[in-house]
């Protein structure tokens, strides 16, 4: 909803309107009210309700209904004000407006229409069914700028020292208050030459100093464990989004390759696309 008219539908909200005092059988078809010569029906009703910001969804229907019935009837009278009266470009932009709705609604049906039981399944099948188990990895760290430090460092736990008071009072990383602490993560989520060093760790070791950009880190690897493929409700969403997207770029390219296109033959300076004074013309 156009920001200048919430006002509008907050005022009427506010004087507490009635609702309709009987109810009947009805249909979006329901005429509701006449401005001149356009009719306003029960079905543009629920659909300007539908489209009300999140402030209003919990307002109940009882004290929206005449609310947005006035707002229609408002903007019904404005628009009838200017009919027949639009500049260039403001007849262009509904035109683009109308085209741009269409094509929308186009691909959410198809999209909707993508996503079956049998498409998830065959979704899930193909990026989970076989693949191998994963090995995930839970580490912490103590990030320094130099190798010297590092050094002293594992000095320090050579000596009994704790890993964790060790990285709350040394480590440069954002890890560093919560005692260097890296939870789980995936070969490939890290740069090489960490994954390297803690792939070589068994759980409970700590690592010689290992440089990467960030700087000198000394790595402590907790344990390790095998992440299975995830149960299909866990990813269903995931993969229906995954379906819903493929088929939009699917239909995209087969409907504009079916459709009879014809491009002028005419040379135009791309820097008229700029030009709004030819909207004046």
């Amino acid at each position: 909803m156009p920001k200048v008219l919430r006002p509008v539908l907050a005022l009427t909200l506010a004087v507490g309107l009635a609702a309709p005092a009987a109810a009947q059988d009805a249909d979006a078809d329901t005429v509701v009210a006449t401005v001149g010569d356009t009719e306003i029906t029960l079905g543009h009703m629920i659909v300007m309700r539908a489209q009300l910001p999140a402030e209003y969804s919990q307002v109940p229907d009882e004290m929206l209904f005449d609310a947005v019935l006035d707002q229609l009837i408002r903007q019904s009278a404005v628009a009838q004000s200017i009919a027949g009266d639009l500049s260039k470009g403001a007849e262009l932009a509904l035109e683009n407006e109308r085209r741009s709705f269409l094509a929308g609604e186009a691909l959410s049906k198809l999209a909707a229409a993508a996503v079956t039981d049998t498409a998830v399944q065959q979704a899930y099948d193909a990026a989970y069914a076989e693949a191998e188990p994963t090995m995930e990895y839970n580490a912490a760290h103590i990030l320094v700028a130099t190798e010297d430090e590092a050094k002293a460092l594992n000095e320090e736990l050579e000596g009994g020292a704790d890993f964790t008071e060790l990285a709350k009072e040394n480590s440069t990383g954002p890890s560093g208050p919560n005692g260097g602490d890296l939870g789980w993560f995936e070969p490939g989520m890290m740069v090489k030459s960490f994954e390297d060093a803690v792939m070589a760790l068994e759980p409970g070791e700590v690592s010689d100093p290992v440089e990467t950009q960030f700087g000198w880190h000394v790595i402590k690897l907790n344990e390790t464990r095998m992440k299975a493929a995830p149960p299909l409700e866990e990813v269903r969403e995931e993969l229906a989004n995954t379906i819903q997207r493929e088929a939009i770029e699917t239909a995209m390219t087969e409907l504009t390759e079916a459709a009879d296109v014809t491009r002028a033959e005419v040379e135009i300076d791309p820097s008229l696309l700029s030009d709004r004074s030819l909207l004046d013309e």
